[in-house]
């Protein structure tokens, strides 16, 4: 199945049909403004798995052109064994912790050590209805308090929906580890959120125009400077 790619320029719309292996080939024989349609593709996933991380979307956008660039750069190592979202994923996710490492603020990632927080709640009138915004801007703040290993994997697998094995490869961690995390995830979360949260998880951390532009000019722009 080929993943939708928005916002393409009509000059790489005829690439849109394309999988994922073949713009891959294209690339990598040359045709390098492909790797444009690569980047709107999988955009929205990978900004997803880093902003889960990072909690701020300014320093997802940041991680998300080095990880591309880094991308670029190992394309042709890319074997196929897996699916080129979760290659694309992974590199992302480890650029993110490169950075936490840099800034001195290791996560704790074990999970017997994962402090559980008390669930914000939101008290809301009878006559107040929440609009779409407001509901993820509720959603995306309780994410965010949950412990970091619970964050990533109820990210990908709730938000994404990417599968156990796809999950468990990205973060490194066993297939189990994945399932109990996702079940304790929803568990610290089903009290402030499993009556409210209806249509609004599809669009949590949503990855928007300007921003899908942003990264991908600038990731474009120290490609071409990088082959001069």
């Amino acid at each position: 199945m080929i993943t939708p790619t928005p916002n393409l320029r009509p000059n790489l719309g005829r690439h849109a049909a394309s999988t994922d292996e073949e713009i891959v080939a294209l690339v990598l024989d040359g045709q390098v403004e492909l790797f444009e349609v690569i980047m709107r593709r999988h955009n929205q996933r990978v900004f997803r798995a880093v902003r889960a991380i990072l909690k701020s979307d300014d320093d997802a956008e940041d991680v998300m052109q080095e990880a591309y660039v880094s991308a670029f750069t190992h394309l042709s190592s890319f074997a196929g064994r897996a699916q080129l979202s979760t290659w694309l994923v992974r590199i992302a996710v480890n650029e993110a912790f490169a950075r936490i490492r840099r800034h001195k603020k290791v996560a704790d990632w074990n999970e017997s050590e994962a402090e559980v927080f008390d669930m914000p709640t939101q008290t809301r009138g009878p006559e107040e209805t929440a609009s779409d915004s407001e509901l993820r801007g509720i959603l995306e703040s309780v994410v965010d308090t949950l412990p970091e290993g619970f964050r990533m994997v109820f990210v990908l697998r709730a938000v994404e929906q990417m599968s156990v094995s796809e999950t468990a490869e990205i973060l490194g961690i066993p297939e189990d580890t994945v399932k109990t995390r996702l079940h304790r995830a929803r568990g610290l979360l089903q009290a402030s959120l499993e009556g409210r949260i209806g249509g609004a998880l599809p669009s949590l951390f949503d990855f928007h125009l300007s921003r899908c532009d942003r990264v991908v000019y600038g990731v474009l722009d120290r490609v071409r400077r990088a082959a001069i």
